[in-house]
């Protein structure tokens, strides 16, 4: 049986890679044609440019290696049965379990390696190509002198036309200069010849000009012509060209930038900060319902006991426990630094279903009630710092903090204060649901697209036996029609998620779940196939679509035949 493991896998391993270098060379290769207008006229080195192109690769790679898997499936198994080595096999009493056991856990072993190249080595490379692609935009473009025609040096300053450029030593004939930087003075230069060259910073152009003469028209008075000559002339334009300022410090980071554990981190922020605001929601509703029914201003605000944080389901919670729990192992003493040094967020549930009360006060004052819960408004500040903005003195209010006073009408007074406090609630509670989903979405894809590595070997091997003649264009057409449903679902789920239509573990699984589940009804119907030898092409997929469609066709009372076969 192990003789039979490897075959198996040397079987898979050529296709795959053949797969995954051809793929990824093809998404290089668009990536290369998109960027291409960025990269040129400004005088990037080779190393720049191949440092671009090598960490767009990781973000490619994380999408190339599930179709890999499916080719490498497609075509390993098609080519086992079109070979009769299956039916050898099951002649000889191997079960086509034994047979797909060892891809399954080769699967299953590519879809761990997967989550930890989405979780540490993919948003690293993203927030590095996100600064150089920063760094790229803000450098200007370099100079570039044509022949026989007006060349602005310097944007609506400096103009240059030479009539012939030796580019063996930088060579230039018949040199006519327009300067506007001063709007007093307007001068022209002429000269018969000139060389041209970079300075040492590569950011200043240097002309130095042979025989020629230089002309203004000074404008207070328009009648006067000036004119000088000279043997040789320097002139030096500031600014043509400028190096790449490389950024060293980058503190931002979006969501496809984080680790599954820093967007856990914000997962559990915006939850807690959704639980303070629907708990003074439900506050000032039922201020306003008292108020509305007896007419009387609400009593003072009791605070709870503990306020119950609800996570989405903790698939990243669970991998980042895990993650903490290997790294106690390998090193305490710098997981148990790291811990220490880790800033407390109060009142945030960190597990599934576990509850910790929040740490809440309330004081006294005259004529009003203030309810603080502890650690709220200290964490936003510290976050809006960490990002650099300035904390926020009064708005938008703290979750945490709110007076009576807000929720109490006097004689004669309306509900507008009500409506006001509840619509800011509602559009608070709104946006963190939305924060919360658009980070629970990436964390989900990450496991997601690594899953599919299981679910497309699955769901390939049947259909290659199936059909194990259809060759190539099996392989072809059958990988891109499979890739494309399961790329459309996971667009169309995160759409639905971001817009909170739907859960982000339902959206981002529900392509998975409906391929697996397309997958066990065609391996439990694997072995059903019957001879091969003079068919399993896809003129006989083509056959059976057309006598099912004209069976339904009968039904409904449509008089279709059969294709009859001479």
């Amino acid at each position: 049986m192990k003789i039979l493991r490897h075959y198996v896998l040397r079987e898979h391993a050529g296709p795959f890679f053949f797969a995954l270098a051809t793929l990824t060379s093809l998404f290089l290769l668009n990536q290369v044609a998109r960027h291409f207008g960025d990269l040129v006229g400004k005088g990037l080195g080779g190393a720049i440019i191949g440092e671009f192109f090598a960490l767009s690769i990781p973000f490619i790679i994380a999408m190339t290696t599930p179709m890999a898997v499916l080719i490498a499936t497609l075509y390993a198994f098609s080519r086992l049965a079109a070979e009769n080595e299956i039916t050898a096999l099951r002649a000889s009493g191997v079960g086509m379990t034994r047979i797909l056991l060892p891809v399954i856990f080769a699967g299953a072993f590519f879809a761990m390696l997967m989550v930890a190249f989405n979780d540490q080595v993919l948003p690293r490379t993203n927030h590095r190509l996100r600064k150089l692609q920063t760094d790229i935009a803000r450098k200007k473009p370099t100079f570039a002198l044509r022949e026989q025609v007006i060349n602005e040096v310097s944007p609506g300053k400096l103009f240059l036309r030479t009539m012939k450029i030796d580019g063996s030593d930088d060579l230039m004939r018949d040199v006519m200069i327009i300067d506007l930087s001063d709007p007093l003075r307007r001068r022209t230069i002429h000269a018969d010849s000139g060389r041209m060259g970079m300075s040492t910073n590569m950011s200043d152009l240097e002309l130095t000009l042979y025989d020629g003469y230089s002309q203004e028209i000074p404008k207070e008075e328009p009648g006067k012509l000036q004119r000088l000559f000279f043997n040789v002339d320097f002139i030096r334009v500031r600014g043509v060209a400028d190096t790449l300022q490389r950024t060293e410090e980058d503190a931002y980071k979006s969501d496809r930038e984080m680790s599954v554990c820093e967007m856990q981190e914000q997962v559990s922020q915006a939850a807690h900060e959704f639980e303070n605001a629907r708990f003074h929601f439900e506050e000032a509703l039922a201020a306003s319902a008292r108020r509305a029914a007896t007419g009387e201003p609400p009593g003072p605000t009791a605070v709870p006991e503990g306020l119950e944080t609800h996570e989405p389901f903790g698939l990243g919670r669970l991998y980042c426990d895990a993650v903490a729990a290997v790294t106690r192992l390998i090193q305490p003493d710098s997981a148990l630094a790291a811990t220490q040094q880790m800033p407390q967020l109060d009142s945030v549930v960190r597990t599934p279903g576990s509850r910790r009360p929040a740490q809440q006060t309330a004081r006294r004052q005259p004529d009003s009630v203030v309810v603080e819960t502890a650690g709220v408004t200290d964490r936003r500040r510290a976050r809006q710092r960490s990002l650099g903005i300035a904390p926020s003195a009064g708005y938008p209010p703290s979750a945490g903090t709110y007076s009576a006073s807000t929720l109490h009408l006097g004689a004669g007074e309306s509900l507008d204060p009500f409506i006001g406090q509840l619509e800011l609630m509602s559009a608070r509670m709104r946006d963190s649901r939305q924060v919360m989903n658009r980070y629970d979405v990436e964390i989900q894809k990450k496991f997601a697209l690594a899953f599919a590595c299981i679910v497309f070997v699955m769901i390939g091997a049947p259909i290659a036996l199936r059909f194990p003649r259809g060759g190539v264009g099996l392989v072809i057409g059958a990988s891109v029609g499979i890739f494309a449903l399961y790329y459309i679902g996971l667009v169309g789920g995160e759409a639905l998620a971001d817009r909170l239509i739907m859960e982000p573990f339902l959206a981002m699984w529900l392509t998975n779940i409906l391929f697996l589940g397309i997958a066990a009804l065609l391996l439990s119907r694997m072995g059903k196939e019957g001879a091969t030898a003079r068919g399993g092409d896809m003129s006989e997929a083509w056959d059976a679509l057309r006598a099912w469609f004209a069976r339904q066709a009968r039904r409904v009372g449509i008089p279709l035949e059969r294709r009859r076969t001479k």
